[in-house]
């Protein structure tokens, strides 16, 4: 079964590992994105301060992947990011995003956001899927100061 949990300190070397390879998978560890960020290695302190939120998909003791939810830098208050949304390769197909997702919105809602920005590759088309699915929309251009200047893809929800 399935089980969706806060982020913890022993999570953070399986989290690495997978947002990494999925990277690599898809050819986009690159300088201007989450790759090269330099709290990748510690996600659960970067994560742990108020007004942010990650949460592990778990089966069996086996981390499956991750998904946050925190402000947009430089931008309204009340809109809110979903980052480092990465699922292992093995457990995709799963519907383990869409409840990642799910997870990180009503979280973001409880938190007082009222709109969710995401950035993410063109490569990554189920996950665009799934994002079109949930009610984001394309916009134009980027939103705030994320420093992932090699994401091409932007798209923005109500919650």
């Amino acid at each position: 079964m399935i089980t969706i949990v806060p982020i913890a300190p022993e999570h953070n070397a399986e989290l690495f590992r997978i947002i990494r390879s999925s990277l690599e998978e898809f050819d986009i560890d690159l300088n201007g994105t989450v790759y090269v960020d330099p709290y990748l290695d510690n996600m659960y302190r970067h994560f742990s301060v108020p007004g942010k939120a990650y949460f592990i998909a778990m089966e069996d003791g086996k981390v499956l992947g991750g998904s946050g939810i925190a402000p947009l830098d430089d931008i309204d208050k009340e809109v809110c990011e979903l980052q480092r949304m990465f699922v292992t390769k093995d457990a995709r197909g799963r519907r383990i995003g869409r409840l990642l997702m799910d997870t990180c919105l009503t979280k973001a809602k409880e938190m007082g956001f009222k709109k969710c920005y995401l950035e993410t590759f063109d490569e990554m088309k189920d996950a665009i899927r799934l994002y079109e699915n949930s009610g984001f929309e394309y916009l134009n251009a980027a939103m705030g100061n994320t420093g992932h200047f090699s994401c091409k893809t932007w798209m923005l929800r109500d919650l």
